[in-house]
Parts: structure tokens; C-alpha cells; sequence
């Protein structure tokens, strides 16, 4: 029997977590949470207004006076039992993010849950490890030393995708450099973020250290980004919005992170171990029903083992399990939302005038009908520049083109806007050196796609974005570094002050 999650009986309160309570919005205008699988409202509450956003905004600052100054033991402590907690409620929070997001449980259990659990596990121990250069005298007459300072609130948007990972991953380096934050979910996947502020508190974060704004993006999202008393924030989405997000942010000259939109190519050289490729090929565009933004999405084969690939992808994605997302055998659930579907079929009907649809192509009929479903699919004979390679399409759609030499494959790699993810697929460590050194994205996989560890950062290049999620890179984000210099000679009048005032002693 599966463990079904009961969003109504567990946010009776509302969907709204400031400074340590649940409570209901107060824009007027309610928000229907969706099950994806079914078309089935589970849950309805009333969305943050700009209101909501200033009160958890307050809490934040009151909260920042104690957290900013605790020392980093105590908050490595902190998350340790943070890190406890969320293993505690594991089975809620799986069941939680499958009902809302559509992902089949073995995926939320084995993939997102642990992930997030582990990340805060990484960042308790992190905490005790904010570091500068030594103290030294790098002027003869000074000793400098290097303060490593959290920056105060911090404002986050959290996508629809991955939003237990994603609160994860923009609260932990947050909250463990000893800044607050108010993180603003999307408004359709609310219930994973609450269940990650409770379990924090829980464990004993002070309240106010986080906050929960369920709110729309022009109203609460906007007014977050734009508040005097946000220091940073950092956004993870499309590329459009992000821009959205850049012009606002800098109204207030405030701190961005921006972690954007995706089109990564999965580049096989004639030497690569053909299975393998196959196999990483359809796992790395179809998880999270291809809704991620490192997914493969372009495979680009060279010549000699094109025909074989197509035909091995296309027969494997051809025995990917479409179903309920709560049954422990289904490997494929339903888009986010049935526009999402209709958005990705969109790319692909568009694609039938100029490409081949060797597989997939449509959504199933039957009792899938019902949800926002759609066949894994692979797409063949399309040009560089056309729609379905250049555009972020984020749906389970994979489009393979040939290649001829290595110089060509690298170049097609390279050619889209975005620079998030890749991967280079050969038994030549020159070849797979060479990938790795030339393909312009902030992570280049080899012989695999999609892996992400704690100790690694997450963050791409172009217009992907700039700035780093995950591992002690992340702190580059969160903290601001300080220059502290002392004088060491004692002496009133120096040397110095004659380029200012009178002659030299």
C-alpha cells in the first residue's frame, strides 16, 4: 500500500511559514495545487501578497541579529539536527513531492530525498569551514586578515522541478554562512519547502531564520527581489525570467545568483562504448519526465555509430514504464501540468516539418489520459538551427544529430545560448580531456550524465547563469569577504602622508 500525503490535513494553517508559524496568505486570491497524474486538486490556499513578503522579510532581519552572530559550531550543530530531521521525515517528503510534482516515488525516494538529505548533512560540516587567506603582513607595516561575513537576508526563487532540492539547495549554504532567508517556492509545488521549514524547525533553527513565501512571481516574487532590505538573491529558472529577475535586483544594487535555463549536449565519439551511451542517454533526457535543466537533450553521435545509437535509444525508450507515480515499478510519471504537456508538444509537432519523430511524440491515451503524460521521444533529422536543438524544450524529448570529425562535434556542442551541463562520451582519455577543456558549461560529465554530489558545485556558464549551488563554492554566494588591516609601527606621522600633507621626515 502506498504512503499517500494529505497536504490539506497538514497545512490546515495555510502555506505560509513566517517566523516559525504556519499561516494563510493574504493577496485574496487562491492557489489550487494540482496533482499532475490526475488533473485532481489536493490542495487550495490562499497566495502571499506583498504584505506576507514584508512581515517574513522583518522576521528575517530580527532573526539575523542571533543567527549572523553564532558561532560556526553552533550552527553546524544546528544542521546536524536538521540533517536528522529531514531523515526522519523521509516517507512524507517523498510522498509529498510525488503527489505534487508528478515524479514516480522510487525517483522521490531514491534520488530527491536522500540528495537533499545528504546536502544538509554536507553543510553541517561545511559551516566550520568558512576560509580566507592566512593573516600575514603583505604590506611590512600592516597585518591583514581576511573576514569571511554573512550578508544578511537573503531572497530566493525556487523553481517547480526539483522544489525539495531546490529549497535545499538555496537554504542550506544560506543559512549555514549565517545569513537568513525568505525563499519563495513556486506557487504550484508548495508542500515539500514546508515540510523542510518545519523539520528545520524542529530541529531547533531559531524562527525567522527561515521563512516560506507561497506566492505568485509578479507580486510576492517580484517584491522579494525587489525589497530594500533583501541582500542577495539568488533564482533558479528559465533564462527569460532570470533576466526578469537581473533588471529588478538592480533597482537595489543587491547581491544575484542566477541559476538558469539549459540545452545540454551528450557528445558520443566513435570509441565510446555504444551500450553505455545508449543506456546514459535515455536515463540522462528522460529523468524528472525530462524536466531538468542539465537533462540531455542533444545527443550529437559521430557517423560511424549514429545508426546504431538511434536505433538503440529509440528501442529502449520504447520499454520506459508510463504510470501512477505512488507505483513502485512506474520509471516515467506526468509533466508538472497538462499546459507544460501541450507545451512540449508543441515543440515536437512543430518539429515534424523539418525533422523525423522516430519514437514517442504523443501523449498516451487510456487512464494516463487523465494526467499530463507524454511518450518518451526521440527526435531525428533536425537541423542545428532549427527549434527543437536550440530551444529549451524541458519535457522527455531527446534529439540526436550526426557528427563527422571531433572538431565538428565540440563546435555543435558549443553552439546554443546556454552552458549549463554536458557530457563527452569515449575510451580516449585525450579525446574526453580535450571535451572537457572546450565545451563551455559549468559541469562536463564523462562517460555518465546527470550525477550531482554534495562536494561539487552546481552552476553553469552563458546564458545558464553565473554563480554556484552546492559545495564550499556556494559560500562564494552567501558571504562577503571583509579586508581587515592593522597597523603594526605605532607611529603618528608616516612615511605616507607627505603625498597628502608637508614634506618627507
Amino acid at each position: 500500500m502506498d504512503h499517500r500525503f494529505d497536504a490539506t490535513e497538514r497545512f490546515a494553517a495555510g502555506a505560509q511559514f513566517i517566523a516559525g508559524s504556519l499561516r494563510s496568505g493574504s493577496s485574496g486570491r487562491t492557489q489550487a495545487v494540482v496533482d499532475p497524474a490526475t488533473g485532481e486538486t489536493v490542495y487550495s490556499y490562499e497566495l502571499a501578497g506583498t504584505a506576507d513578503v514584508d512581515d517574513a522579510v522583518q522576521a528575517a532581519q530580527r532573526a539575523f541579529v542571533e543567527w549572523g552572530g553564532a558561532t560556526p559550531g553552533e550552527r553546524s550543530d544546528t544542521l546536524h539536527r536538521f540533517a536528522a530531521a529531514l531523515a526522519e521525515d523521509a516517507a512524507d517528503l517523498a510522498a509529498a513531492e510525488s503527489l505534487n510534482c508528478g515524479k514516480p516515488i522510487k525517483l522521490s525516494e531514491e534520488f530527491d530525498v536522500p540528495g537533499s538529505i545528504d546536502n544538509a548533512a554536507f553543510f553541517a560540516g561545511a559551516a566550520r569551514h568558512l576560509e580566507g587567506k592566512a593573516a600575514g603582513e603583505y604590506s611590512a607595516d600592516h597585518t591583514s586578515v581576511i573576514r569571511r561575513e554573512p550578508i544578511g537576508v537573503v531572497g530566493s526563487i525556487a523553481p517547480w522541478n526539483y522544489p525539495l532540492q531546490m529549497a535545499a539547495w538555496k537554504v542550506l549554504p544560506a543559512i549555514a554562512a549565517g545569513n537568513t532567508i525568505v525563499l519563495k517556492p513556486a506557487e504550484i509545488t508548495p508542500f515539500t519547502s514546508l515540510l523542510f521549514a518545519q523539520a528545520a524547525q524542529r530541529a531547533g533553527l531559531p524562527d525567522g531564520v527561515l521563512n516560506i513565501i507561497s506566492g505568485a512571481g509578479r507580486d510576492a516574487g517580484e517584491h522579494l527581489v525587489g525589497h530594500r532590505s533583501v541582500a542577495m538573491t539568488s533564482f533558479t529558472g528559465s533564462t527569460g525570467v532570470g533576466k526578469r529577475v537581473a533588471e529588478i535586483a538592480t533597482g537595489t544594487v543587491k547581491r544575484l545568483h542566477l541559476e538558469l535555463g539549459g540545452k545540454a549536449p551528450f557528445v558520443v565519439f566513435d570509441d565510446a562504448d555504444l551500450e553505455a551511451a545508449v543506456h546514459g542517454a535515455v536515463a540522462g533526457a528522460l529523468i524528472n519526465t525530462g524536466q531538468d535543466c542539465t537533462a540531455a537533450t542533444r545527443a550529437y553521435v559521430q557517423r560511424p555509430l549514429y545508426d546504431a545509437f538511434v536505433s538503440g535509444v529509440a528501442d529502449l525508450m520504447a520499454t520506459v514504464r508510463l504510470g501512477d507515480p505512488f507505483d513502485p515499478s512506474t520509471d516515467l510519471g506526468p509533466l508538472i501540468s497538462h499546459a507544460q504537456r501541450d507545451r512540449v508538444a508543441g515543440f515536437v509537432d512543430r518539429a515534424r516539418d523539418y525533422a523525423t519523430v522516430v519514437t514517442g511524440g504523443e501523449a498516451p491515451q487510456g487512464e494516463l489520459a487523465k494526467g499530463a503524460y507524454y511518450l518518451p521521444t526521440l527526435i531525428a533529422g533536425a537541423a542545428q538551427d532549427s527549434e527543437i536543438v536550440q530551444s529549451e524544450i524541458f519535457g522527455p524529448v531527446l534529439v540526436v544529430l550526426p557528427f563527422d570529425s571531433d572538431d565538428e562535434g565540440i563546435a555543435l556542442a558549443n553552439d546554443t545560448p546556454y552552458g549549463l551541463a554536458a557530457s563527452a562520451w569515449s575510451r580516449d582519455v585525450y579525446r574526453t580531456g580535450r571535451a572537457t577543456r572546450e565545451i563551455n558549461a559549468g559541469c562536463v560529465w564523462v562517460n555518465d550524465h546527470i550525477p550531482i554530489i554534495s562536494e561539487m558545485p552546481h552552476g553553469g556558464a552563458k546564458a545558464s547563469g553565473f554563480g554556484k549551488d552546492m559545495s564550499a563554492y556556494s559560500f562564494e554566494e552567501y558571504t562577503q569577504v571583509k579586508h581587515v588591516m592593522y597597523d603594526n609601527t605605532a607611529v603618528a606621522r608616516k612615511d605616507w602622508h607627505r603625498t597628502i600633507f608637508g614634506d618627507r621626515p
